[in-house]
């Protein structure tokens, strides 16, 4: 009515999208996959300077899947309780400071150690990063947001094998690396408005009802289903350039720019989601997604095509591919009740991924070992059924 007072936001309202914040939080996740990322540009340093043997380094590679594998939810209890906000900038903390803790040292049990305290910090990065924008973005703009975050990890290890190379020692990246994550906590604290009271767990709930109801909730759909999209994806990309020289026969020169022209498939797919859901759904991105992932597959592993339009196919599987993360994330919302649940649900989902991540090398890696090539096309298609039926499942316990 003329006149009248205008509505008071509700304290579950958020503000209207500030998309410089989004920016930010979006820059601390790719800060985090940098470091992920760093020690595979790194490697052949890290081998001749310390001598590391392919077991050492893969450990070290190893070290941020296995602890979000077994710390995704125990990280979103901790946001739920601490704030988001808060625990994003320690997770970029903790990064930056892990990342010095290895540069004076030339021991490799020091920087095993320091790989830990990265990965503390990369598991609290990638929980509090969406259940920051969850909270800070409109409804209406989730599905954008949620799509740029899903892109931070291509584009981090983009620009770690990128620009790795520009240094002219790992002591020198490392070094970079930690005070990219220093500067970015500092906008983090700039940019990022605090979080509210109604943000924080209560301390009189009990935190084992609050899991026991995400654990039997949609939730768990969604982590099943970024569990086998992320195992499908390392299926494919952690034997790439193996692949495309054995199986494609690709020369050593080409192989990393093939190689990283596949990784920018997936963040285009991950930017087109956030266009895509308003229009199809989640339903119907996740089964098209499970669907063309399995499709391409059988034509990438089995070698009945030729190698152009096996590469064709890599590039079709990664772009579909990035319709999944962005469309999982941007579901969490819908399905927690409060906050403290979403939290708890975005650390359901990493603990997901992180498992996809650590079991798609290892059970591809024995099956194509004892049978070939085609038996990577035989793991992923099962995967992707899998996955469509994980779809299918979420929608069920939806009652939609």
């Amino acid at each position: 009515m003329p006149g009248s007072a205008p509505p008071t936001p509700s304290a579950s309202t958020p503000p209207p999208t500030d998309w410089r914040a989004v920016a930010v939080v979006v820059a601390a996740g790719v800060a985090s996959s940098f470091h992920l990322g760093k020690v595979a540009i790194a490697a052949p340093q890290l081998q001749s300077g310390l001598g590391l043997s392919l077991a050492m380094l893969g450990a070290l590679g190893g070290t941020f899947a296995l602890l979000g594998a077994v710390g995704g939810v125990l990280a979103g209890s901790v946001v739920a309780r601490a704030g988001a906000r808060r625990m994003l900038v320690l997770g970029l903390v903790a990064t930056g400071l892990g990342t010095l803790l290895a540069v004076p040292s030339a021991s490799y049990a020091v920087l095993l150690a320091s790989r830990v305290v990265e990965g503390l910090g990369f598991v609290l990065i990638t929980v509090a990063g969406p259940t920051v924008l969850a909270r800070q973005v409109q409804a209406a703009d989730r599905s954008r947001a949620m799509a740029l975050w899903s892109c931070f990890m291509p584009t981090g290890i983009a620009l770690a094998m990128l620009t790795g190379p520009w240094f002219g020692g790992w002591r020198s990246l490392w070094m970079a690396a930690a005070l990219a994550s220093g500067l970015i906590a500092a906008l983090v604290l700039w940019a990022v408005p605090r979080d509210t009271p109604a943000h924080h767990e209560a301390h009189g709930t009990a935190p084992s009802a609050r899991l026991a109801q995400v654990w039997r909730g949609p939730a768990l759909a969604l982590a099943t289903s970024f569990l086998l999209y992320s195992l499908m994806f390392f299926a494919l990309f952690s034997f790439l350039p193996v692949l495309l020289q054995q199986r494609m026969q690709v020369d050593a020169s080409t192989v990393g720019l093939l190689a990283a022209l596949a990784s920018a498939a997936n963040i285009a797919g991950n930017l087109a989601a956030g266009a895509l859901l308003p229009r199809l759904g989640r339903t119907v991105l996740g089964t098209a997604a499970a669907a063309a992932m399995g499709l391409c597959a059988l034509g990438i592993f089995v070698p009945v095509l030729p190698p152009w339009a096996a590469f064709a196919l890599c590039l079709v599987f990664s772009a579909m591919g990035g319709l999944v993360p962005a469309s999982l994330l941007s579901s969490v919302p819908q399905v927690s009740a409060t906050p403290a649940h979403a939290a708890l649900a975005v650390g359901l989902l990493m603990q997901g991924s992180n498992l996809g991540q650590a079991l798609g090398p290892l059970l591809v890696g024995n099956a194509v070992d004892r049978h070939g090539w085609p038996a990577a096309a035989v793991c992923v298609v099962v995967a992707a059924l899998a996955m469509a039926g994980a779809v299918r499942w979420r929608v069920g316990v939806e009652g939609s």
